[in-house]
């Protein structure tokens, strides 16, 4: 934990991004570090932990880190916390809640509300369109030899 805390401020010192930072741990190891970067690299998914599972992942060679923890430094959002269950990490350790981060003016309250509404009362217009020609592709993948499992 010390680390991502410590990660969290390098890249806030450094202009990267918010006060946020987190390592993936596997057995005793660190394989993964990060840090927001939304700022530097404009990129809005470049979040601590969604840096530190890129890393992770290239050093362990695999897009799944089932017998790794995270450690981060505040509460994963709702896209960094589906990124871990994606990579399938076991184990999520954080220090500060997502209402500490809320007081600084992020607002992932609202994001865990919003995605929890029905599409036709969200903020953002959902549409829909092309269904048929789309699973004519998607449908195609069980039959694909040695498409990877994930």
């Amino acid at each position: 934990m010390a680390e991502a805390i410590r990660l969290s401020k390098l890249g806030m010192d450094r202009g990267d991004g918010g006060p946020f930072g987190a390592v993936i741990v596997q057995k005793t190891k660190i394989i993964g570090r990060g840090w927001n970067r939304v700022l530097t690299d404009k990129d809005p998914t470049a979040h601590g932990e969604i840096t530190a599972i890129r890393e992770a992942c290239s050093a362990k060679g695999s897009y799944w880190l089932e017998d790794c923890r995270i450690y981060v430094n505040c509460e994963p959002c709702p896209m960094c916390l589906a990124a871990i269950y994606w990579a399938r990490i076991r184990k999520i350790t954080f220090a500060a809640s997502r209402a500490d981060a809320e007081r600084i003016g992020f607002i992932d309250s609202e994001l865990y509300r919003e995605i929890c509404l029905p599409k036709e009362q969200r903020s953002i217009t959902v549409n829909r369109e092309g269904r048929k020609t789309a699973l004519k592709v998607i449908r195609q993948w069980p039959d694909l030899n040695g498409h990877p499992t994930y």
